[in-house]
């Protein structure tokens, strides 16, 4: 590939396996992708073309863990363009503040109930970090309950958002300094170019008995949604292709991926009892939120459909 904002994956990013087949690539200045990166950047910025000339989309899937990335990745310059230029902050932080109502806050504070929970510990002696934090309203919420709060961010402008509402801001190289109790990583492993290094790196920064949470978009139709390869589906759709959307969901994890990638990192999956998860719903209101309350700690403990997982090092397990 003959263009220098790009960098090429030469191994699965989730379990580091040479074995992958292409399934699927296009050019970026062609379409269907050229209209879908319009179609999906215009009401948040705009896309610099000049950066893809040349470039192809590549799609690939590991033959070991099943994960789906592509092949050829922005490189950090290409990056901060992406998140900074591409995508204004200032009117995604419009958007998202017209957008998140009662429910979006009453989410996080019931995930952050179920945690505080789980470790039976009150909650100011606890000491929560959220990767990736966006604009720190996870952080927030977690301060709220009393405790600890940190977060990481690559954008200034989220960091600075962060930092003026209290929230403690590290870097990557301090990361390794902390002790955390819990490690929240919220729609964060399908952009970064290096998950199963993150990953080892994170767990470094746990406590002993320490968890760090996984979640990543989930489409167990993805199979379909290659074969039908329907660039103008809605997203949200059963046939969208957000889950692989170009440039920015730069992996996309099976389950079994994601299990893969925790074992490669000497991690094992751990659960919050459903009991605990039943205690601290917060929201009952309607009959379809209520039949979701009740299903979604099956779906998630027993059935295991969903890419949101709880990880704890191996190494404590046996001590």
């Amino acid at each position: 590939m003959s263009n220098s904002w790009f960098e090429t994956r030469e191994k699965c990013p989730a379990c580091a396996s040479g074995r992958f087949r292409t399934i699927y690539e296009s050019q970026y200045n062609e379409p269907p992708v050229k209209d879908y990166l319009v179609d999906f950047y215009s009401p948040q910025g705009m896309v610099e073309f000049k950066y893809l000339n040349g470039a192809t989309y590549v799609l690939c899937e590991c033959n070991v863990c099943g994960s789906i990335f592509q092949r050829d990745i922005p490189n950090d310059t290409l990056m901060e363009r992406l998140y900074e230029h591409w995508i204004d902050p200032e009117k995604t932080f419009i958007q998202n503040e017209k957008q998140d109502g009662l429910g979006y806050y009453s989410y996080y504070a019931q995930e952050i109930m179920q945690i505080i929970s789980y470790f039976r510990k009150e909650p100011s002696s606890l000491c929560f970090f959220d990767f990736g934090m966006g604009w720190g309203k996870w952080a927030l919420m977690a301060k709220a309950f009393g405790c600890g709060s940190y977060g990481a961010e690559l954008s200034l402008k989220r960091i600075e958002y962060a930092k003026a509402n209290g929230i403690k801001v590290i870097k990557w190289e301090e990361i390794s300094q902390y002790r955390f109790d819990f490690i929240n990583t919220e729609q964060v492993f399908e952009h970064i170019p290096e998950p199963l290094q993150t990953l080892r790196h994170l767990k470094t920064a746990l406590k002993t008995n320490g968890i760090l949470k996984v979640s990543v978009p989930t489409a167990n139709n993805i199979q379909r949604r290659l074969k039908i390869m329907d660039w103008k589906a809605q997203k949200g759709s059963k046939k969208s292709l957000n889950p692989v959307a170009p440039l920015e969901h730069i992996n996309f994890f099976r389950r079994a991926s994601l299990v893969k990638m925790a074992s490669e990192a000497e991690m094992e999956e751990v659960f919050i009892p459903a009991i605990v998860q039943y205690r601290h719903i917060t929201d009952w209101s309607g009959p379809k939120r209520i039949a979701k309350n009740i299903l979604l700690p099956i779906y998630r403990n027993l059935l295991k459909k969903q890419n949101y997982i709880f990880l704890r090092n191996i190494q404590q397990s046996k001590d």
